[in-house]
Formats: C-alpha cells, sequence, structure tokens
C-alpha cells in the first residue's frame, strides 16, 4: 500500500514539475515578445501607399514579356543564366575547399576535448560569421562590381556553411568500412581512398546541392549591391518604378527557383 502511495506521489510530483517548466518557459517566450515588441516604432503607413501598391500589382499582373529575350545579352534569359552561373561555381568550387576544412574541424574521438576540431571549428565558425551580402560589399570593393564579386561571396560562405555539414557527416560517418579495411592491413591512404571517402561522397554531394539551391537565392539578392546576375536589373527597375520590368524579373526568379528546388531535389533521392 505504502509503495503504490509513493509511487502516485512521485507521478504527481512530476506532473507538477512539468507544468512549472512549461510555465516558465511560456512566460520566457512571452517576455521576449514583448521586449522586443517595446523596440519596435511604427511611423504609420504612408499616404501614397495605396497608389504604390496599385502600381505595383499592376505591373506584376502585366508583365513586360519583351524583357524575356531579345538578344542583347541583358535581357531576363541572361541575366537568369548568369546568376546561376554564380551560384554554381561559387557552391561547387567551395564543395572542393571545403574538404579538407572539414576533416580538419570533424571530432572522431567523442568525448574528448581536441585542439585540432576546435580550432577547425572555430575557423568555420568565424567564416560563416560574415553574411553573404557583407562579403560581397568586400569583394566588390577588392575586385570591382560584378560576377566575379558575387562568385567570390558566395565561394567564401559556402565553405563555412558546407564545412560545418560535412564535419558532422565524418562524425556521423559509419566506421566499419574504415575498420574492416584496417584489420586486413590497410594504410591510411588506403582507407580514406577505398573506405572513407566512398562512404562520405553521396552525403557530401547532397550538402552541396542542398547548399546551391541556397545560392542560387542569394546570387539573386546580390546582384541589387552590385555582385552581377539578375539583381541588378531588378533594382534598376525597381528605382526607376519600372512594375512592368519588376514583374516579369519576379516571375523569371520564381521559374528558376522552382526549378533548381525541382532538379536538386529528384538528383537527392537518387543518393539516398
Amino acid at each position: 500500500m505504502m509503495t503504490t502511495t509513493t509511487i502516485d506521489q512521485s507521478v504527481r510530483k512530476g506532473r507538477w514539475q512539468y507544468r512549472v517548466q512549461w510555465l516558465f518557459w511560456g512566460a520566457l517566450v512571452i517576455g521576449l515578445y514583448v521586449w522586443a515588441g517595446k523596440g519596435l516604432q511604427f511611423s504609420g503607413v504612408q499616404a501614397s501607399a495605396a497608389d504604390v501598391s496599385k502600381s505595383i500589382l499592376h505591373g506584376i499582373l502585366n508583365p513586360d514579356w519583351r524583357y524575356v529575350y531579345n538578344g542583347s545579352g541583358e535581357d531576363l534569359t541572361s541575366e537568369i543564366i548568369q546568376t546561376i552561373a554564380i551560384a554554381f561555381l561559387g557552391t561547387f568550387i567551395s564543395a572542393f575547399i571545403s574538404i579538407p576544412f572539414a576533416f580538419w574541424a570533424a571530432r572522431t574521438e567523442k568525448g574528448k576535448w581536441h585542439l585540432r576540431s576546435t580550432s577547425g571549428k572555430f575557423v568555420l565558425t568565424l567564416i560563416r560569421t560574415f553574411p553573404e551580402i557583407v562579403l560581397a560589399i568586400m569583394f566588390i570593393k577588392s575586385v570591382g562590381p560584378g560576377s566575379y564579386a558575387g562568385v567570390l561571396a558566395v565561394g567564401v560562405h559556402s565553405i563555412g556553411m558546407l564545412g560545418k555539414l560535412f564535419s558532422e557527416g565524418i562524425e556521423e560517418m559509419d566506421r566499419g568500412p574504415e575498420e574492416a579495411l584496417v584489420s586486413v592491413g590497410g594504410n591510411r591512404t588506403e582507407v580514406l581512398c577505398l573506405a572513407t571517402l566512398p562512404t562520405l561522397l553521396p552525403e557530401f554531394i547532397s550538402y552541396t546541392l542542398y547548399r546551391f539551391e541556397i545560392s542560387v537565392r542569394s546570387a539573386s539578392i546580390l546582384g541589387m549591391i552590385g555582385a552581377g546576375g539578375i539583381g541588378t536589373p531588378l533594382i534598376f527597375a525597381i528605382q526607376t518604378r519600372s512594375w512592368s520590368r519588376v514583374g516579369i524579373i519576379l516571375i523569371g526568379i520564381v521559374v528558376m527557383v522552382m526549378g533548381i528546388d525541382w532538379l536538386s531535389g529528384q538528383l537527392r533521392k537518387k543518393l539516398a
């Protein structure tokens, strides 16, 4: 009887602690929302907001189809190809550069602090600290405006992201093939080439494709600050209030992103 009573008391105590925890975290989240909301200053809606919104909507619904391709090299098709090229070069070149960074940052001995992996993780975190748009501004100042600055910005930021993902893949990989090769006398080079890399390659390719999807979106934005791609004509069209041009560019970006997402998803399914 006493045992049953003790169990009931333990259950009630556990439920009470669970409710207290939920109340605490709920109050903390609400408090953060209230604190963040107090920092916002609502300046109201401008008197011209309705007219501008109508103009934007009218332009998007009546896009300038002549801009799709006109043979000038500065049409929608050419700019989209340039955007994809920036994302492709920046992502896939950085994927190769990320591999040594990943092995540098990977912690192969769990539960132990290691100078090599800690320093590698610190470097990858430092690279990821700079947003792509900041990197693009820095590279524009260094190499001038254009697609080259966009490739460098996407590539450097991708090294930080892919290096982190690759290192986590190395830490969680199946060590069975490595152990089997070591047991029959394989050296470190043979283990790396015949066991480690073949095991990791599908996961590395999947991460690279996923990163490529993100890079396409980023490359579309970087053009707004002069780093090449579809963002450049988009910001010009917005500044000149050419809303029909804005409409066709937005349609092109949507089609491009959806197409890249679908193709990347199909390739990742084949790798799974």
